[in-house]
């Protein structure tokens, strides 16, 4: 005997009832026009009625998710909008934080940007507008950024978590569908207006001199009717939004190099360190150090201005043509400070107080969580300041036909032209930096057994006669990507328990990513010390910007804060530049009035740097069936096989070099670039099957099994032909640093299994649990390999070197270094003195051609096809409605194992595959809502987890602490169409903390604040 409920559940026939986009389309009162939802939409039966539905409130919304996730194919979540206009969270990104197994990742400002879905990058997670794939002009990564899209306009999300044949290939993770209302689906006339005022708590820790407004408006509309007896209909929706915001770092610039023990026992010296300067050094595995200390405020404002525009006609009921525009352009503007001491590999002390550099030991790898520099008094501490401007411009125009052959055949044509440009967008370029520097730094000591880095530097204080400009570059960045794609899709019902489905596709994707950075180091002065005193530097209580992290009031901690003002330093550095050559330019005469306003601004084009173009062209093609078992326990298949071809062309502009030069205390640079261009190509193909089987055990309990494989692209950095090197990125006594790409890499390819059960206990209430496991191959990792090119030699080396080092001068000494050589070999081929002022100090070159100079050795960061592992996990997940009386809760818990793991106990350059984004996840929402009120308050956290496998130019971990949030929203209803709503964010006022292979190694400390949204919302 059949159960006694699961007719219910099966009123329409089997093949309307595994249509899950289309049921939740309808649900949410829209269709959308994309490749993913296209063929189930069509295949609606006539009593699927959208004049009983009205999706309204936090309930009504979290139904109309509960109804797609349960009468889905395979394995799909997704939030729907409590109502047109207006989705739940303030961004995208942060409402599918609420999704399990999803998490995110924030931006400088503490918003959620990028997601990571089971562990899998947001570069895995394919991102569909309509079921179209939209461009993402990142760089050289594929990670959709969620920041440049408002959520006005969005009426749902559908996260599929497992493999589909119509759906487009490259989301390992997930296939992310973002969904906007269609006016024909709709069957009311809808206008609605709505106004925020955003208030940011963290704009208030920020200097004078940079803050923004603290108060920012937005504003969002949409108009959406029918005409001509339902034939026309018409959909305009537009938003504007401002947002200023204060972002506060304590980091380390330049990462923690680690290497291993090359010589020395417990009680001796180590590469030239006396023993007595070390405390606990180890006698094996590896050991550290970092090259700096940097803290840093940032005001960022950002402008937002989205908006769609939907044209539909309908001649008759079988026949549908849809054309849409979409519009985002997303410009953020930050103003930045930065004061920075520089150590270098220093292992100094305890001489003049200072204590001795002291180790602790995590694994087979050693901190220096006391690290001292030894300085006279006449050290550079630097003072930056910083402006940066780019702005994202993203349109698609899209163009849909849906025509109803017969009562079997549905046939859909989708195409769509997208682009998206990021570009500078402002006069001084993207990226734009002054460097102050203070001469007057003494012994200076970090201590890292604090979460907050914390610097003693006893005398340090602001003297104006010991300034000068020191270092500036003035870069410009462009990404521009362009995606064209074609899809045709046919459904064929077989009869009422089958249906095939089919489809063909093809992508052209170009993208071109350009850097050209006029950097100029320096490092002697712009200029005699004293010559920038006229310019106001300000002065602030450093601990007060960090106040949220412990240890920033550590009693140590130098207390003062400079904050030196953009334009008057670039202005004086000007005039400068005309009475004194700048010192990176080698002997010769001033500059020239507009020589020097060019010195100063980013260069006119891209020729003199990198560009970096792809072109990717895929085909597609699929095929599916889907059956329903009318049993005894009702079953339902689907079976599918997708066909993936590409191929590959990438060119890349590199700049050659034939010299170096050590032409300040630390630096090294490379000379005579010239640029060269190539190109490389790369294919593959592959066959992706998929199987998604579920079973309606009892009327309340479904069990699914699901089997697919997919594949993840490299990313664009990773395809790039030709070496480009680091012009600065070399040093006196370190390595340079460059990178290379492959065309030819392989796609991540993984197989994935599913197993859940959900059983809906009461109306609106489940509990649900799944596991997971996928079979990743042909994982991508990066090598550091080390090379050597003709011509380029390390200029602190050789006779000259090796003169100075064997009259008694430590090789942690650049400057007296150079001072040697300068005053012994001035004048000798490749020593050159161009400033004698201070003989203390002498300023000038020595050329890598100098006398037995060796080959300078470079780190070249290369991608590779390396050996897979597996990612599994488990997802818990419920929602519980307290019967009538408004209150619900729902949650979800996220475990996730992995054994791509990074390898800790290892050196900067060894080969390393840890997975980027596996981590623990959860949330906690509970609510209530009447006719009135509805209350919203959630918590989300993410467990530790891998950021990144490369810092800098090393093969360095950057791991990313636990991190919690709690946000809250408050609405209340004046009659049928106004509501106000407060929104309240970071409650619990979080801050971020990175760190490397030990907690002690300190990358990043970001704070940033609560924000604030006040808002209204009138619906006409």
């Amino acid at each position: 005997m059949k159960h006694p409920q699961i007719s219910k559940f099966r009123r329409q026939p089997a093949h309307a009832r595994l249509n899950p986009v289309a049921l939740a389309s309808t649900l949410a009162l829209l269709t959308g026009a994309g490749a993913v939802q296209a063929q189930q939409a069509a295949a609606a039966t006539p009593n699927q009625s959208l004049e009983t539905v009205v999706v309204t409130g936090i309930r009504k919304s979290l139904d109309s998710a509960v109804t797609l996730k349960r009468e889905s194919r395979g394995l799909v979540d997704g939030i729907v909008a409590e109502d047109i206009g207006k989705f739940p969270d303030t961004n995208l990104a942060e409402s599918m934080q609420r999704i399990a197994g999803v998490s995110i990742d924030r931006n400088n400002s503490g918003e959620g940007s990028k997601v990571t879905v089971r562990g899998v990058g947001p570069e895995f997670n394919m991102v569909l507008l309509n079921g179209r794939q939209m461009p993402t002009s990142s760089g050289g990564a594929r990670a959709f950024d969620f920041a440049n899209l408002a959520s006005d306009a969005v009426s749902a999300l559908e996260v599929y978590k497992t493999a589909r044949a119509s759906s487009p290939t490259g989301g390992i993770g997930a296939t992310i569908n973002v969904k906007t209302a269609r006016p024909l689906d709709v069957r009311e006339r809808i206008a609605s207006i709505g106004v925020k005022v955003n208030s940011d708590a963290s704009v208030s820790r920020l200097p004078d001199e940079i803050k923004g407004d603290k108060l920012t408006p937005e504003i969002s509309g949409l108009y959406s009717d029918a005409f001509a007896d339902r034939t026309i209909g018409i959909a305009i929706n537009g938003s504007y939004s401002k947002r200023n915001s204060g972002s506060n770092n304590a980091f380390t610039g330049n990462g923690w190099q680690t290497q291993p023990i090359t010589n020395g026992t417990a009680g001796t010296a180590y590469d030239g360190v006396p023993a007595s300067n070390l405390k606990n050094f180890p006698t094996s595995g590896f050991v550290t150090h970092t090259n700096d200390v940097r803290y840093r405020v940032t005001n960022l404002e950002r402008e937002r201005l989205n908006g769609q525009a939907v044209l539909q006609f309908a001649p008759s009921k079988a026949l549908k043509f849809t054309l849409d525009h979409t519009l985002a352009i997303n410009s953020v503007k930050s103003r930045a400070i930065e004061n920075s001491a520089w150590f270098g590999p220093s292992y100094s002390g305890p001489l003049n107080g200072a204590p001795p550099t002291t180790f602790v030991r995590t694994g087979d790898v050693s901190d220096p969580i006391i690290q001292t520099a030894t300085w006279d008094g006449t050290h550079d501490y630097a003072m930056y300041a910083a402006q940066f401007a780019t702005k994202t411009k993203l349109n698609s125009t899209g163009f849909n036909a849906a025509w109803k052959v017969s009562e079997a055949l549905n046939i859909e044509l989708d195409a769509h032209s997208s682009k998206s440009k990021t570009s500078p967008d402002s006069p001084y370029g993207s990226n734009s930096v002054i460097d102050l520097a203070l001469f007057n730094q003494g012994n200076t000591t970090m201590y890292y057994d604090q979460k907050f880095p914390v610097m003693s530097s006893p005398g340090l204080a602001y003297d104006s006669n010991k300034t000068t400009v020191t270092g500036s570059q003035f870069q410009n960045d462009l990404s521009d990507q362009k995606v064209d794609q074609v899809q045709l899709h046919g459904t064929y019902r077989l009869g009422t328990d089958d249906k095939l489905l089919a489809g063909l596709g093809f992508t052209k994707l170009n993208n071109r990513t350009a850097s050209v950075n006029n950097f100029h180091g320096d490092w002697g002065g712009i200029g005699p010390q004293g010559s920038f005193k006229n310019v106001n530097v300000s002065q602030y209580s450093l601990p007060s910007f960090f106040s949220r992290i412990p240890g920033s009031g550590d009693s140590r901690q130098f207390q003062t804060f400079f904050v030196p003002d953009f334009d008057a330093l670039r202005a004086q550095a000007i005039k400068n530049a005309q009475s004194f050559r700048p010192t990176s330019l080698g002997a010769g005469a001033p500059l020239t009035k507009a020589e020097a306003e060019a010195y100063f601004s980013p260069l006119p084009d891209y020729t003199s740097g990198s560009d970096w173009r792809t072109t990717e062209k895929s085909t597609s093609l699929y095929g599916q069936w889907d059956h329903s078992f009318d049993t005894e326990m009702p079953m339902n298949l689907s079976v599918g096989l997708r066909y993936e071809r590409t191929k590959i062309e990438s060119s890349s502009q590199v700049t050659s070099y034939s010299g170096t030069n050590w032409y300040a205390e630390n630096e090294v640079s490379l000379t005579g670039g010239t640029s060269t261009f190539g190109t490389k190509t790369g294919s593959y193909k592959y066959f992706l099957p998929s199987i998604d089987w579920d079973m309606d055990v009892t009327s309340n309990l479904k069990v699914r099994a699901s089997y697919g494989v997919n594949i993840g692209r490299p990313n664009f950095g990773d395809m790039l032909g030709g070496i480009s090197l680091n012009p600065n990125s070399g040093r006196y006594n370190i390595h340079g640093s460059g990178s290379t790409g492959d065309p030819a890499l392989k796609p991540l390819k993984s197989k994935n299994l599913d197993l859940s059960a959900e059983y809906y206990y009461a109306k609106s209430s489940y509990v649900a649990a799944g596991a997971f496991y996928k079979k990743v191959t042909d994982f991508f990792s990066k090598k550091v390999v080390q090379a050597t090119f003709a011509g380029l030699n390390q200029p602190a080396s050789g006779q000259y070197y090796d003169a100075a080092r064997a009259a008694g001068i430590a090789a942690d000494k650049p400057k007296l270094l150079r001072n040697y050589i300068f005053q012994n070999y001035n004048g000798r081929p490749g020593v050159k003195v161009t400033d004698a002022s201070d003989p203390t100090f002498l300023k000038g070159d020595i050329l890598g051609s100098v006398a037995g100079a060796q080959p300078l050795v470079f780190d070249i960061t290369t991608p590779s096809n390396g050996d897979g592992d597996t990612i599994k996990g488990l997802e818990l997940n419920f929602q519980h409605m307290f019967g009538s009386t408004g209150f619900g809760v729902s949650g979800n818990y996220t475990f996730v194992r992995s054994g791509l793991k990074f390898n800790n106990n290892s050196s900067s350059t060894s080969t390393q595959s840890g997975l980027v984004g596996i981590s623990d996840s959860a949330n906690l929402v509970g609510f209530y809502e009447n006719d009135v009120w509805s209350v919203r308050l959630a918590y989300n956290w993410r467990d530790e987890f891998l950021a990144a496998r490369v810092n800098g130019d090393a093969n360095d971990p950057v791991y990313t602490e636990p991190f919690g949030q709690v946000d809250a929203s408050i609405g209340y209803k004046f009659g049928k169409n106004l509501t106000l709503q407060v929104d309240l964010l970071n409650l619990n006022d979080g801050y971020i903390r990175q760190h490397g292979r030990s907690k002690s190694e300190v990358l990043s400390n970001v704070q940033t604040g609560r924000r604030y949204l006040i808002g209204a919302r009138y619906r006409f």
